[in-house]
């Protein structure tokens, strides 16, 4: 009788520190919910399960008994950060064609997965993945999906569509021949379960061919996100429909032409058709002469995090010369001139996304995003709740999930992160992201 009363004893305890653990208070902290309006004070998000049950304040939101307190005293306390633009399968390697003929094989099984992991501890809980072979892009996110391998919620384009792939890149960039190649090609994206459409050099496409993608993507619901590298690759793109660019773009070019200005304040201006979303990447542009002359950063190991010795070895030897790669040699001319096409940008009535290109050269999943948010606000003078609210609500617009994500609100997804100190006074604080909570998990 009494191995039966201690047994049923041990199992209500069990039972009790089970349901306990659904449910979580995050108490103390200061609440910034993606809004943009002002911050809750000693703020309360009470967590049932993966969701956000209730948001308030200490005094008058009642913390439940049973709940998992965790305090967020002294804290920063936002919603999962997005990051609108990564390559899974880069890791910050200088040299392209090396990285492409040598890691095919693994981007699936090691790559992909370091890096997504890479940005979940960074506090990316949601990412938008701009390129990569198609079934690697499919599986990786499935098996985050189920809980297989950590990561971000990710949405994925698969291979870009271009009109003729550059030679060696087959297998994640997808040529067109023809309006009706073009329309075949994205319902295979489409069919295998790609969540938007890249279309890069629309300008070298004929216009039919470039309709074609944006048109067939539509039909079926899908965001087409668009290169901007080049005026006409914008001038074409505004006119046949692209959702989202890329880029600040135009080289060393000092500003956006009139008449793309005009364009783009007119589509702005058409609220039947939504925000025109523009993500504008420029961190990795304005700090490299920093980074290349204070190499510190990559030695950082937080990008070490899912690679083998091999891999980690092969990375640090190509990143022995950052003076001397060829594919930022442009740059110290070309950042001069992103203050005035930042300030055009905001001028023109788009909305900005924030997004990292992370994953080109000496560009890390571990501190592109922080990175970002930082050159907005301290060398752009973005207003800090608008440069996160870029990096939570408006993101979550564009993919048509905000139901779910995006904010810290009754009803969504609990992806969370808490920071020590005051973010909106300090935005690099993110560079060190205390908490993660990703679906009401603790992930960090």
């Amino acid at each position: 009788m009494k191995i039966r009363i201690l047994t049923l004893g041990l199992l209500y305890l069990l039972s009790f520190q089970a349901f306990s653990q659904n449910l979580k208070a995050l108490v103390g902290g200061t609440l910034i919910d993606g809004f943009g309006g002002t911050p809750i004070r000693n703020s309360v998000i009470i967590v049932e399960g993966e969701r956000i049950k209730a948001v308030g304040q200490v005094g008058s939101l009642k913390i439940p008994a049973d709940a998992e307190v965790i305090s967020t005293e002294g804290m920063s306390v936002l919603p999962g950060l997005w990051d609108m633009h990564v390559h899974l399968m880069l890791n910050g390697h200088s040299d392209y064609t090396h990285w492409d003929t040598t890691y095919l094989d693994v981007l699936e099984s090691v790559i992909m997965p370091s890096s997504a992991h890479q940005l979940l501890m960074a506090g990316v809980t949601s990412t938008r993945d701009l390129g990569a072979p198609l079934e690697p892009s499919i599986n990786v996110r499935e098996k985050i999906n189920r809980g297989e391998i950590p990561g971000p919620t990710i949405y994925v384009s698969g291979p870009f569509i271009q009109k003729a792939p550059y030679p060696g890149t087959e297998a994640f960039r997808w040529g067109v021949n023809g309006a009706a190649d073009a329309r075949a090609k994205v319902k295979k994206l489409i069919d295998a379960g790609v969540d938007v459409i890249k279309l890069i050099d629309q300008d070298q496409m004929t216009l039919e061919e470039a309709k074609a993608v944006v048109d067939e993507a539509h039909k079926y619901g899908k965001m087409v996100v668009g290169h901007s590298h080049r005026p006409d690759e914008i001038r074409i793109g505004l006119q046949i429909g692209v959702d989202n660019f890329e880029h600040t773009g135009l080289s060393s070019a000092p500003e956006y032409p009139e008449d793309i200005m005009r364009m783009m304040k007119e589509r702005a201006a058409k609220m039947n058709l939504g925000p025109l979303f523009w993500t504008p990447t420029v961190e990795g542009l304005w700090n490299y002469e920093y980074v290349r002359d204070n190499p510190e950063k990559l030695d950082d190991p937080s990008w070490h995090l899912g690679l083998p010795d091999s891999i980690i070895r092969d990375i640090r030897a190509s990143l022995r010369y950052p003076g001397r790669m060829s594919y930022f040699q442009l740059t110290p001319v070309r950042k001069p001139t992103l203050t005035r096409k930042f300030a055009q940008l905001k001028e023109s009535g788009v909305v900005m996304l924030v997004g990292t290109d992370s994953g080109i050269p000496m560009k890390f999943h571990s501190q592109s995003t922080w990175n970002e948010l930082d050159v907005w606000v301290n060398q752009f003078g973005m207003d800090p709740l608008l440069t996160i609210k870029a990096a939570t609500y408006w993101p979550a617009v564009a993919m048509k999930v905000d139901k779910d994500y995006g904010t810290i609100s009754e009803g969504k997804f609990a992806d969370i992160i808490a920071v020590r100190g005051d973010v909106l006074r300090y935005i690099n604080l993110l560079q060190n992201v205390d908490l993660v909570i990703k679906h009401g998990k603790k992930v960090k």
